[in-house]
């Protein structure tokens, strides 16, 4: 393509992203599908990934997706590993790579690990020869385009690039709805001449199925602030009814039924507003601390002690709920089975990326606990856990060499088999229409039932026999 291609000339247009991740893969798939006169190319350095995205098995599951890959791919859909070819051939790059919370050095523990970022930006810069548009799709720090501007611009010549922020606001578990029928699409750009004709590009595609009402626009940097934000205003409305959850429970009091007074007000309403073991998936945490990080650097102490806070809750919640259950159960879990219902962070996924089932295990594990893990879709990144358990050692967690005990069981019912108790973690839709009455009677007695997700019938269980413990909720037991 010539050096000084416009844009504003091209029609099908050629788009690479770099990422294959829960993002990168399902976002690029449902653009292939609503533009069928684009060319949409997937690559990731991970060759066994981009394998399983040219495979029948997905190395994502997300209702709906099989169907859009399998309507594209092949078609104008490509996964591939050859990084390099794909950002000579393509015109529009999104970069959809990790950027997990540092572990070392300044930051860490709260900033976001740019490493990947900054790699892809250097191998765009090194192997284009034509124009880019590059389009942030990770969820970025404030000002990081600045950053990739000075990378891309650092050679000099002929070469253009111009960078825009297109944050994705995608829930897992409804992400392919999300993406053909999104509440908006947010586009940030520099307001230039050219920053807007770049993000007009972007506008244009998105339009061909997205209504332009739900097309926002914006300056690049209210964009990359504007996923942070959300995502912390949502995860401050998990964490708040967490937190009455807890006062509920002193008080006798039902959080249910607060929650539904609260949420009828039209000010407030009733969204996130289910009180649970607490939030999990990869963004909320990571986007707090990372926004915490934001403000520490500006100065703005107590604005980040503020966000915080809202980190500080889920973590107590989750804590709470172990130490509820060792107090109902005689306050011991040594040599006690105990069955998790669930391992994902929610439901309709098999994320298990900061899944408060991984806290509630290991904290079982810790009090010498025996584990059952039951999951539809999240057995498979289960055992990496626990195989990550096995490599760090059991002598981390456990004062015997002896290693954890976990099990792992397909069938629920047979997961409960042999325990003393039930924990539901993940809000899966079978899990309220098991047979109880037939669980409860392979169980040892007394049989103890703790409801993270609120989701069961507590009156029904406890009628059959169980002890039953919801969050935010009077016990139903048999003491």
């Amino acid at each position: 393509m010539d050096k000084n291609t416009d844009f504003n000339d091209m029609t099908a247009r050629k788009i690479l992203c770099i990422g294959a991740g829960y993002v990168g893969g399902p976002t690029m798939a449902v653009i292939a599908h609503q533009c069928p006169d684009c060319r949409v190319t997937v690559v990731d350095v991970n060759a066994e990934r981009i394998s399983a995205w040219n495979s029948e098995t997905l190395p994502v599951y997300e209702p709906g997706l099989d169907a859009v890959v399998r309507a594209a791919r092949g078609r104008n859909l490509f996964f591939s590993t050859d990084i390099a070819g794909g950002i000579r051939a393509n015109d529009i790059i999104f970069v959809s790579v990790n950027t997990p919370t540092k572990t070392f050095g300044a930051g860490a523990g709260m900033a976001a690990d740019l490493q990947y970022w900054e790699k892809t930006a250097r191998e765009i810069l090194e192997y284009a020869e034509s124009p880019k548009i590059v389009i942030e799709k990770s969820t970025l720090p404030v000002k990081t385009a600045l950053a990739m501007e000075r990378i891309l611009n650092s050679r000099g010549g002929d070469v253009r690039f111009d960078v825009l922020s297109n944050p994705e606001f995608l829930a897992e578990g409804t992400a392919i709805r999300d993406l053909e029928n999104p509440d908006r699409v947010l586009i940030g750009s520099r307001e230039t001449a050219a920053g807007l004709a770049a993000r007009r590009v972007l506008e244009d595609i998105y339009a061909r199925w997205v209504p332009r009402e739900r097309i926002l626009t914006s300056n690049i940097w209210s964009a990359e602030l504007s996923k942070l934000v959300s995502n912390a205003f949502l995860a401050q409305r998990i964490s708040s009814i967490n937190a009455v959850s807890a006062l509920c429970e002193k008080t006798e009091a039902n959080v249910t039924e607060v929650a539904r007074a609260v949420g009828m007000d039209g000010r407030i309403g009733p969204k996130f507003l289910n009180a649970s073991i607490g939030f999990g998936g990869s963004c909320f945490k990571k986007d707090i601390l990372n926004l915490v990080y934001l403000c520490r650097t500006y100065g703005l102490d107590d604005v980040a002690a503020y966000w915080e806070g809202v980190v500080a809750i889920n973590e107590y919640q989750k804590e709470r709920f172990v130490l509820n259950m060792m107090a109902a159960m005689f306050n011991s879990l040594a040599g006690k089975r105990i069955a998790l219902y669930g391992f994902a962070f929610k439901a309709d996924t098999g994320d298990t990326r900061e899944s408060p089932a991984i806290f509630v295990a290991e904290r079982l594990l810790a009090e010498r606990a025996e584990v059952v893990i039951t999951d539809p879709q999240a057995l498979p990144n289960a055992r990496i856990w626990a195989q990550g358990l096995t490599d760090r050692g059991a002598g981390s967690l456990f004062e015997t060499g002896a290693g954890p005990k976990i099990a792992f069981v397909e069938d629920p019912a047979a997961a409960a088999a042999g325990c003393h108790a039930l924990a539901v973690m993940t809000e899966w839709p079978l899990y309220r229409g098991l047979d109880y009455e037939r669980i409860f009677r392979t169980m040892i007695q007394p049989a103890f039932l703790f409801d993270g997700r609120n989701v069961l019938d507590h009156e029904r269980l406890h009628a059959i026999g169980f002890n039953v413990y919801p969050i935010g909720r009077p016990p139903l037991t048999h003491f």
